[in-house]
C-alpha cells in the first residue's frame, strides 16, 4: 500500500510541475536573454529567430516579471530605455552592451503591456537621441511615433486546417485570383470619428463577407507594417515588426488572417524591403551612423523618394529583413508576401542620374547584395514554409526571377507581368477604330509566358496619379466603357496567369482611388455597376470551378490561340487547356461596336461546345443579344482547324464555352 501512495504522489507532483511550467509559458515565456550564440548567429545573418530576442519581450527574473529589451547598435555610446513607465528618463534604465556585435540589454522588472517606450542612443559625437524599436511588435498611433509592449502569446488559433494544406500545394497549379485592399479605404465606419477605421476585427468580419461572395482566393492588403505616413499608403515603412496600429493591437491582426483562412482565403503582405523612411525616430542613422542603409548616399538614398535603402550586403541587415518575412509567417500565419519596387533593388541606377550611384566591382548596374540577398530570402522562407509564395514587383525583363537560386534564379514564386498590364491597358483605351492597329498588344505577352511564372496585375498604382479608373479609361459612352470593361476582365481571366484586381474596379469605381475615403459602394444601386459586380463574381466563379484556367500557367500546355490575327474585326479566341480533357474554356472577344453575323471560330474537336457566360446578358449592363446555350462543330475547317462553330457575335462580348 505504501509503494502504491508514494506513486500516486509522485505523478501528483508532476502534474503540479506541468501545470505551472504551462501557467508560466502562457503568461510571460519566462525568462528571455540573449546568449553569445544568438550574437555570433545575427552577427553572421543567419539568426532566423532574432525576433525572439531584440526588441521588447515579456520576461520573468528572479520570480519578477517584466520586459526584456533588446537593440542592435554597434556604434553608440550608451543606450537607456526611456518610457511612460520612467517618465521618459534618458538615464534611468542603463543597457548592457555584450561583446563586439553592439547587441545592448535590459530586464525591467514591473513593466505591463501597452507601455510606450523608445532607445535613448548616445552617438559617438555625445548626441542623445531618441529611437522607436527596429524589433517591436506595437507602436503608438500616429502622429505618435514610440513603441508600445505588447504581448504576442496567448491567442488561439483555428486554421490547423488550412496550414497543413497550405503546406502540400503546388501555388502553380492552384487557383489564384487577389483581391488587393487597403484596409483604411475599403469601407469607412459609420460612427463618424475623424479617420473612420474600421478596426481589423471588424473589417475581417465585413470582408470575409465580400471575399466569400465574390468567390477571390486570395487577399492583399497594403499597408500593414507601421508608417507614420497615411499618404505613403504603407510603401514608407517605420516597424517592420509592428501591425499598424490604425486598426488595432497585434492580436486583432491575427484575428483578422485567422478569420480569412476560416472561409478559405489566403492573406498576402505588401512587403517593402527595398527602402525605408528617412523619419529621424525611425531606422535612418539609428545609432548615429548607417547601420541599417548604405553609408555612400549613392548607394544609400532615393532621390525621387526621399528614403533610405538597405544596406543589403550587410549581415545584420540581411538577417532583419529575412526574419521580419518569418516573423509574419509564424506569429500571424500570412500565406504570402508581395515584394515591392524589386527593380528598384536589383539596378543601382534605378531612378537616378550620372553621379547619383557607383558601379559595381564588374562595372556594371546590378546590384550584387541585393541579388545574393534575395535568393538567400527566397531559399529560406520557402524552405521552412512549403506552400508560401513570393511575389515580386519587377518592372524589367531581368531573367529567372521566378527561376531557381541554384540555377542563377531569384527564387520567387511569381512575377507581376508589368509588361501585359502595360500592353493591356494601353490597348482597352484606345477608340475601337484604331485598335486592329494595335492588336498584337493583347497578344504578345503569350510569346514571353513560358519565361516566369507570372501574375497578371491590375492593381491600385493603375487607378490613380490621373491615370483614371478602370471603368473610365474605356472609349465611349458610359454602356459603351462598361461594356468594354467586362470584355477586357473576360480576357484577363482567360489568359493565361494568376489574377489581381484592384478593390472597387470590380465593381466599376469611377473616381481614382485615394487613401482618403471609402469606395463609392454607393454606385453598386446603379445598374451598370451591379451589373460590372455580378459579372465579375461570375468570372470569379468560372475561373476557380474549371481548372483548365488556372492548372497550366506557365506553359502552351494549358493555353492555344484559335485565331490571334483577326485584327481588321478586333477579336481574338483562344482556349485553355484541361489536362484530362474533360473541360476545356474556350472564349471568343470581340473589342469593337460592331455586330459579327455568323462569325466562324475555329476549333479542335467535332464536339458540343456549351456557352457558360456571356458578357453582353442585361443583367450584366449589356444590351441582351443572345448567344445560342449549345453549339455543335461543323466539319468545315477554319482557323487552320478541322471544325468550326458559327454564331453572331454582339458588340465588345465575350463568350465563353466549355467543351470536352
Amino acid at each position: 500500500m505504501a509503494a502504491k501512495k508514494d506513486t500516486t504522489k509522485v505523478k501528483e507532483e508532476l502534474k503540479t510541475k506541468k501545470s505551472t511550467k504551462k501557467t508560466i509559458n502562457e503568461s510571460t515565456g519566462a525568462r528571455v536573454f540573449i546568449s553569445e550564440d544568438d550574437a555570433y548567429l545575427f552577427a553572421q545573418g543567419t539568426h532566423y529567430e532574432i525576433y525572439e530576442k531584440l526588441g521588447a519581450h515579456p520576461s520573468t527574473e528572479d520570480g519578477v516579471d517584466g520586459y526584456f529589451f533588446g537593440v542592435w547598435a554597434p556604434n553608440a555610446v550608451d543606450v537607456h530605455v526611456a518610457g511612460e513607465f520612467n517618465n521618459w528618463s534618458d538615464s534611468a534604465a542603463p543597457m548592457k552592451k555584450l561583446g563586439p556585435g553592439g547587441i545592448w540589454t535590459c530586464f525591467i522588472p514591473g513593466i505591463g503591456e501597452n507601455i510606450l517606450y523608445k532607445y535613448v542612443i548616445t552617438t559617438k559625437s555625445g548626441e542623445k537621441i531618441f529611437k522607436a524599436d527596429p524589433f517591436a511588435n506595437y507602436a503608438e498611433l500616429r502622429p505618435g511615433n514610440a513603441s508600445k509592449t505588447t504581448n504576442l502569446q496567448g491567442y488561439t488559433w483555428h486554421d490547423a486546417t488550412w496550414m497543413k494544406n497550405r503546406a502540400q500545394k503546388d501555388m502553380n497549379r492552384e487557383p489564384m485570383a487577389i483581391y488587393e485592399c487597403h484596409i483604411g479605404s475599403w469601407m469607412k465606419h459609420p460612427d463618424g470619428t475623424e479617420d473612420g477605421f474600421y478596426n481589423y476585427r471588424e473589417f475581417a468580419d465585413r470582408l470575409a463577407e465580400y471575399l466569400k461572395e465574390m468567390k477571390y482566393s486570395h487577399v492583399e492588403l497594403m499597408g500593414i507594417a507601421e508608417h507614420p505616413f497615411d499618404g505613403s499608403w504603407g510603401y514608407q515603412v517605420t516597424g517592420y515588426y509592428a501591425p499598424t496600429a490604425r486598426y488595432g493591437t497585434p492580436k486583432d491582426f491575427m484575428y483578422l488572417v485567422d478569420k480569412l483562412h476560416k472561409i478559405g482565403v489566403g492573406v498576402i503582405l505588401d512587403w517593402v524591403p527595398a527602402h525605408f523612411a528617412s523619419d529621424a525616430f525611425g531606422l535612418a542613422k539609428f545609432d548615429g551612423e548607417s547601420i541599417f542603409e548604405h553609408p555612400d548616399p549613392r548607394r544609400g538614398e532615393h532621390p525621387d523618394w526621399g528614403t533610405k535603402i538597405f544596406n543589403f550586403g550587410k549581415t545584420e541587415v540581411s538577417n532583419f529583413l529575412i526574419a521580419n518575412v518569418l516573423y509574419w509567417i509564424k506569429y500571424f500565419h500570412i500565406d504570402g508576401i508581395r515584394v515591392d519596387a524589386v527593380a528598384s533593388m536589383l539596378y543601382l541606377d534605378y531612378g537616378k542620374r550620372d553621379g547619383q550611384w557607383v558601379p559595381n566591382k564588374y562595372g556594371d548596374n546590378k546590384n550584387l547584395e541585393a541579388i545574393e540577398f534575395f535568393r538567400h530570402m527566397n531559399s529560406i522562407v520557402k524552405g521552412m514554409y512549403p506552400g508560401f509564395v513570393t511575389i515580386a514587383e519587377e518592372s524589367t525583363a531581368w531573367p529567372k526571377v521566378t527561376g531557381r537560386p541554384g540555377e542563377g534564379g531569384l527564387g520567387f514564386s511569381f512575377k507581376w507581368n508589368m509588361g501585359w498590364m502595360h500592353d493591356f491597358c494601353e490597348y482597352m483605351k484606345l477608340d475601337p477604330y484604331f485598335r486592329k492597329n494595335n492588336h498584337y498588344a493583347m497578344t504578345f505577352a503569350m510569346s514571353y509566358n513560358s519565361s516566369e511564372n507570372y501574375i497578371l496585375p491590375l492593381s491600385h498604382d493603375e487607378v490613380v496619379h490621373l491615370k483614371c479608373s478602370m471603368v473610365k479609361k474605356m472609349p465611349g459612352y458610359e454602356i459603351d466603357k462598361y461594356a468594354n470593361l467586362r470584355a477586357g476582365y473576360t480576357f484577363m481571366f482567360g489568359h493565361a496567369g494568376k489574377k489581381l484586381l484592384f478593390m472597387g474596379q470590380d465593381f466599376g469605381q469611377e473616381r481614382e482611388w485615394s487613401e482618403a475615403r471609402e469606395l463609392d459602394w454607393f454606385l453598386l444601386q446603379n445598374p451598370l455597376n451591379k451589373g460590372m459586380h455580378d459579372f465579375v463574381k461570375e468570372l470569379l466563379t468560372i475561373y476557380r470551378k474549371y481548372p483548365a484556367m488556372y492548372t497550366i500557367d506557365n506553359g502552351w500546355e494549358g493555353f492555344e490561340w484559335l485565331n490571334a490575327d483577326d485584327k481588321e474585326r478586333s477579336v481574338y479566341s483562344f482556349y485553355r487547356k484541361d489536362e484530362t480533357g474533360k473541360k476545356n474554356v474556350l472564349f471568343v472577344i470581340n473589342m469593337t461596336p460592331m455586330m459579327w453575323e455568323n462569325y466562324w471560330v475555329g476549333v479542335p474537336e467535332n464536339k458540343k461546345y456549351k456557352l457558360i457566360l456571356n458578357s453582353d446578358e442585361e443583367r450584366f449592363g449589356g444590351n441582351g443579344h443572345t448567344i445560342p446555350a449549345q453549339l455543335s462543330a461543323v466539319a468545315k475547317e477554319c482557323d487552320y482547324k478541322p471544325y468550326h462553330i458559327e454564331f453572331d457575335l454582339p458588340p465588345y462580348t465575350a463568350a465563353v464555352f466549355t467543351f470536352q
